[in-house]
């Protein structure tokens, strides 16, 4: 059997985890912002509400974070 999970390593494994996300979601953000900048649907000055999902079965987890982008 494992011994429990220190906070060291739940703070490692977790910052493993956003930084992965973060690097993947700001790709993805920068661009449709492009694009939508490039087909004329996004002007400057434009603020866009935008969600994050988090899940998991196992846990139950399931939290929306909604958040504004200000172009």
């Amino acid at each position: 059997m494992l011994p429990p999970m220190t906070d060291a390593a739940l703070k490692k494994a977790l910052d493993q985890f956003l930084a992965n996300v973060g690097a993947n979601v700001r790709r993805e953000l920068e661009k449709v912002v492009r694009n939508g900048f490039a087909s004329g649907k996004l002007h400057n000055g434009e603020s866009l509400t935008t969600a994050v999902t988090l899940s998991n079965q196992k846990v139950e987890l399931d939290v929306t974070i909604f958040s504004t982008i200000e172009l």
